[in-house]
């Protein structure tokens, strides 16, 4: 182990195998110390022609180093906790870091996509408008969350924390000009700001009175049941907000539309999981022994975010405002699987506990790799049309093909269909429900079931969500002259969604592969590996309740791939060769308008019916002209969004008046501000004396 005393470092004698512990810290503290000398080289790359190519050409070694290093030690046999401690922070603190199984998989999980990421940048940001805004900020952006994942003390997680928090508003106010971004901009800091204060309690509250920030002090300390249950529900409020749980998420349908497309990318599929990350490190690692009720809490949150997230993602026309919500369902999906395990582990189910967890984590990976792809055809479609309504798009299967097949494949693999990945961690994720049955207490068994119907009904939502958008942006006819001028993207744009796809696909044939890196994670937070049955092999992944149910994705992937040889061939070989031609089925209308196709609300208007309703306060209004009359008819629906009206309004309105009041304070007398002074001071000191 890497210690300091007094400043001055102590290297002491190891074996062959422990001397590994310092290089893998070294590595990726190297790869994130680029990344911050990257920032301010981005204020100088800003001013050159072709600067942008040189930061995101370095984030992209930056990431890939780390990221190489972090699957190292996932893939090590019992590699050992590298840990850290460096001689800044406080004065009378240290900074601890740390890597190990958890920290290690969300450091592989982030570093894979900002690479990735980065390529796709190479192409997408030269065009940009302010490109001091982005470049100098992007670097840190990502840096900050990998010290947030290496932080072993509160200290230097609050700092790394509010670091990445505010990168990343500086990095949604890049457009500061466009119309919807101030506020975008304001609501996110301002969401930051609660959750970083949320998160500062918590840890105050497990660090104690002895005032011992390091993770380890943190473990081993005694703490109340009360104090771990307030930790616990502080952490959620703090890290839940940042990840897009509902209700927390007011921030994050604002946020993605006003970034740039390869920020969102990174914010909806690497930050959110850092959030994430935050969660798993509080209620697995710091306050094991609390029972079975935060599963529990976690439940009820991921089932809300996983319903809610997908019904407002079908109302919304804005590409990118889709996608966001469609985050909320995703983070929710993991938070399900997070909440299980955590029910499991408490109820002595061991082996439901390590396969919920392996859900929850792949979950967290597959959904980077597809948000990620998504955001960044999301991002294409921008550059070639400069529209993110969906209403203004149409026929761009022929002017973007490559996008097109691209955000298709990753459409399809967030909807949850085979063999694509994103099928693999929710099949697990209802297996792991599957095994609710078998929790003691009659209420868990409710919950699981009721978890196991909003999770079927979401993915069948979401199904719908991106049938929608791909139906109404690619295919049909281009509803605006921009979408008909539309070309094709630069090839490193392309070269992203072709890496971000082929990673897709592999991990949806061969899952086992994502498991593998995951069993540390589960043998570090459950003191057991992932529980699989003897039967899983690269061909078929068999949970540890064998005879139940299986998935071979290769085999799936190979029997799809046949069916389509076949298809061709048959069209091309034994249909008739006679060419046949005949006018378009125009549906009995033969106006050739594209303002006739069905358009993104019509798609929508029965579910609208059935759900907004009663959720969104959904309203219909038709306006139809009299008879004769050269006006055309309209249909104009409001929605109302009550979490937004119920929760941030009313809080918003406290905070005005409070401020007003304390406004006063500023006009006082010299006098008046010692006497407050000398209360303050007293209030403290019979604190002090009480808690004594």
């Amino acid at each position: 182990m890497l210690a300091s005393h007094h400043g001055a470092w102590d290297i002491p004698h190891t074996t062959r195998g422990e001397a590994q512990i310092p290089s893998d810290l070294a590595i990726i503290g190297l790869g994130a110390g680029l990344l911050i000398l990257t920032g301010p080289l981005g204020v100088l790359a800003a001013r050159a022609r072709r600067g942008h190519e040189l930061v995101y050409g370095l984030c992209f070694l930056a990431s890939l180093l780390i990221a190489a290093d972090a699957a190292a030690w996932l893939l090590r046999p019992a590699a050992p906790v590298a840990t850290a401690v460096l001689p800044f922070g406080l004065p009378w603190l240290e900074a601890h870091f740390r890597l190990d199984a958890l920290s290690a998989y969300f450091l592989l999980l982030l570093n894979l996509l900002a690479a990735i990421v980065a390529v796709f940048a190479l192409g997408y940001g030269g065009p940009e408008k302010e490109p001091g805004r982005v470049l100098p900020a992007y670097p840190l952006f990502i840096a900050g969350m990998n010290l947030v994942l290496l932080s072993d003390d509160a200290f230097s997680f609050l700092l790394a924390w509010e670091f990445m928090s505010v990168t990343s508003w500086l990095l949604v106010m890049a457009s500061h000009r466009e119309g919807e971004t101030a506020e975008a901009g304001y609501v996110y800091l301002v969401m930051a700001a609660l959750g970083g204060i949320a998160l500062l309690l918590a840890f105050g509250l497990l660090a104690g009175i002895a005032g011992d920030y390091s993770f380890e002090a943190i473990r081993q300390a005694g703490h109340s049941q009360a104090a771990i249950a307030a930790a616990i529900l502080l952490t959620l409020l703090g890290a839940g907000s940042k990840a897009g749980l509902f209700p927390f998420h007011a921030w994050l349908p604002l946020a993605h539309p006003a970034a740039p497309s390869h920020v969102s990318a990174l914010m909806s599929g690497a930050m959110t999981k850092v959030a994430l990350y935050a969660v798993m490190r509080v209620l697995f690692d710091l306050t094991g022994g609390a029972g079975w009720w935060p599963g529990l809490v976690l439940i009820a949150l991921g089932s809300a975010s996983t319903l809610m997230g997908a019904l407002y993602a079908l109302w919304q026309g804005d590409l990118k405002k889709l996608l966001a919500y469609s985050t909320v369902e995703n983070i929710g999906i993991v938070a399900l699987g997070l909440g299980l395990a955590l029910v499991f582990r408490a109820t002595g189910l061991a082996g439901l506990a390590g396969l919920a967890l392996a859900a929850a984590l792949l979950h967290a990976l597959n959904h980077a790799l597809l948000k990620g792809l998504l955001f960044c055809g999301a991002g294409a479609v921008i550059t070639a049309t400069g529209e993110r309504d969906i209403e203004r798009l149409g026929g761009l299967i022929h002017r973007l093909p490559v996008t097109a097949a691209c955000f298709l494949i990753g459409a399809a693999g967030l909807s949850a269909l085979p063999p694509l990945n994103g099928f693999v961690s929710e099949w697990l994720t209802f297996q792991a429900i599957l095994g609710g049955t078998r929790l003691p207490p009659w209420e868990l068994k409710f919950a699981v079931v009721i978890a196991g119907a909003v999770l079927a009904l979401a993915a069948a939502l979401a199904a719908t969500v991106f049938l929608r958008a791909f139906g109404i942006a690619f295919l049909g006819r281009p509803r605006s002259r921009a979408a008909a001028e539309a070309s094709e993207v630069e090839r490193p744009m392309r070269l992203a969604l072709y890496i971000l796809v082929g990673l897709s696909v592999s991990l949806g044939a061969l899952p086992l592969a994502a498991v593998h890196l995951a069993d540390p994670v589960s043998r570090s937070l459950l003191g057991q590996p992932l529980a699989l049955s003897a039967g899983s092999t690269w061909l078929w992944l068999v949970p540890f309740s064998t005879g139940i149910s299986s998935y071979g994705g290769l085999v799936l992937l190979a029997a799809l791939a046949g069916l389509a040889l076949v298809v061709i061939f048959g069209i091309h070989h034994l249909a008739g060769r006679r060419i046949r031609r005949g006018p378009a089925w125009d549906c009995g209308f033969p106006n050739q308008d594209p303002a006739t196709q069905y358009s993104a609300s019509s798609f929508a208007q029965p579910l609208r019916r059935v759900f907004a309703t009663n959720l969104f306060r959904a309203r219909e209004q038709v306006e139809m002209p009299a008879p004769g009359a050269l006006e055309p008819a309209r249909l104009r629906v409001t929605l109302r969004d009550l979490a937004w009206e119920g929760l941030y309004l009313p809080v918003a309105a406290a905070i005005e008046t409070v401020a007003g009041k304390v406004n006063l304070l500023q006009f006082l007398t010299i006098r008046r501000y010692l006497s407050l002074m000398f209360m303050a001071l007293a209030l403290l000191l019979i604190v002090v004396a009480v808690s004594e």
